[in-house]
């Protein structure tokens, strides 16, 4: 295989203007603007990259004439990438690569040279929002110098399918089982809408460079979406960087009985939204059509078992929830801390942090005569953002404009709703895993100061040498 070499700098090297001069004087493997990307790599995955065209030129179905320039075309493309994105997020692929620079070696037929694939893994790969930017413009709608908020939407749909059809390809589903939940198609609109909601567009929904550079910039999911992509459907293997984990682990989950109101594009949404420290196996306490229509058993099941996420369905067809940030526990009080939020699925996936307002975050009471009864989230006491009411199958979200609490506005298609459906998902390590946890620990680590006067009485800490490494929750 070829290697690109460090070319000699010259004046027009030195000019980042004629930089194209210089590949053209030199040949396409040893381009300055080629090694420029290819120094984003570690020395041993720039070989991977130089790679990657003669793999992909060798699964091509034509082969290529004596003498001819090798290129490929968008057939090579829909072989290597077809169990892993539809046919038009491959041609949406194919363009971005065609959107190289035209004075980069274009091959006269129309398809992919060596280095404008090159240059395009370095910029989908390592780039910065700045040059991915042009990217996203071309996969988006050719090469023309303004998209519309649709066709970024349009793109995001085939980015975000494309993204759930590698992980199930790729059996990165971790226990997650979408034939037994909800609708993927649809999850995959809400996604792609919640992402490109997040769009600054100028006067008639038009969106220039300028605007998806600081969208990609302040929404980097569309990035690691694109560069799972780009790596798993290119089968590009870059040691420094593994493929990211983007589902949650899936326990132990009674697949046979459960119809879950999650789908992947759901749980890719909400799995990112959690704070620090909630990366336990999700583990399903509580669902209506396994354990019925009881606030009991949702109490019973759901108390004391650390972080949780609830989704209500309504019958009018909106999906909505809340991230509770510590156990549940009955109690006339509030409970929580700033961490939890509110969120709505369908018709709109969006997120609601706490607005500083009050400390209205969790309640759950059940029982009591001069208390509400039920489980609540958010504003106050008969005006909750969310609120199940402990006579099942009634609930509530009052928001006139918006709750207090998370700011969020109604939830639910009717201010007082009718359950369809409640789930809650377990999320954080239980309460009881964390106390055999520190029961492992021992009690010398527990208090220094013990450990500090033992030592200094030249007594031996037998323990020290016989302790298993702990496990470095940064790997």
């Amino acid at each position: 295989m070829q290697q690109f070499h460090w070319p000699a700098q010259s004046d027009a090297s030195r000019d980042p203007g004629s930089e194209w001069a210089v590949h053209r004087s030199m040949g396409n493997t040893e381009s300055a603007v080629v090694q420029k990307r290819l120094v984003r790599f570690r020395p041993d995955e720039r070989p991977v990259i130089e790679g990657v065209f003669d793999r992909l030129l060798s699964t091509s179905c034509s082969p290529v004439p004596p003498g001819q320039v090798k290129d490929l075309n968008i057939d090579t493309f829909k072989i290597t990438m077809g169990h892993m994105a539809s046919d038009s997020m491959i041609m949406r692929v194919f363009k971005g690569i065609c959107s190289i620079d035209p004075e980069v070696s274009v091959p006269p037929g129309g398809g992919v040279s060596r280095e404008q694939l090159v240059i395009f893994l370095a910029d989908a790969l390592r780039g910065t929002a700045e040059e991915r930017a042009p990217l996203v413009m071309a996969m988006a709608h050719g090469n023309k110098a303004a998209v519309t908020a649709d066709q970024i939407r349009e793109f995001l749909e085939d980015l975000v399918s494309a993204v759930v059809q590698t992980l199930t390809h790729r059996g990165r589903l971790r226990g997650w089982r979408p034939d037994c939940m909800g609708r993927e198609d649809q999850g995959v609109k809400l996604l792609a809408e919640q992402l490109s909601s997040e769009l600054k567009t100028l006067d008639q929904n038009m969106c220039d460079v300028a605007c998806l550079e600081d969208w990609l910039f302040r929404v980097s999911g569309v990035s690691t979406y694109l560069e799972l992509l780009i790596c798993e459907g290119l089968d590009v293997g870059l040691t420094s960087r593994p493929p990211p984990t983007l589902l949650p682990q899936c326990r132990d989950a009674p697949w046979a009985s459960l119809r879950c109101v999650l789908d992947i594009p759901l749980l890719l949404f909400l799995s990112s939204q959690l704070p620090a420290g909630n990366n336990a196996p999700w583990r399903l306490l509580f669902s209506t059509n396994i354990h019925g229509e009881s606030f009991t058993r949702l109490v019973g099941n759901c108390k004391n078992r650390g972080s949780t996420v609830l989704l209500v369905k309504d019958t009018k067809g909106h999906i909505f929830g809340g991230f509770a940030s510590q156990s549940w526990e009955l109690k006339p009080q509030f409970q929580g801390d700033s961490r939890c939020f509110l969120f709505s699925v369908s018709p709109s996936m969006r997120v609601f942090t706490c607005t500083g307002y009050n400390q209205h975050y969790m309640y759950l009471n059940q029982g009591q005569q001069t208390m509400p009864n039920g489980l609540g989230m958010g504003g106050q006491h008969g005006y909750f953002g969310l609120w199940l009411d402990s006579d099942f199958g009634r609930g509530h979200s009052r928001a006139r404009p918006r709750c207090t609490t998370y700011g969020s506005p109604q939830l639910s298609g009717d201010e007082d709703f009718t359950v369809d459906t409640v789930e809650v998902w377990g999320v954080g390590v239980p309460p009881e895993e964390l106390e055999q946890d520190e029961k492992k620990k021992s009690v010398l680590d527990l208090d220094p100061e013990v450990q500090a006067i033992m030592e200094m009485t030249g007594k031996t800490l037998h323990s020290q040498g016989f302790r298993e490494p702990e496990d470095d929750d940064d790997e």
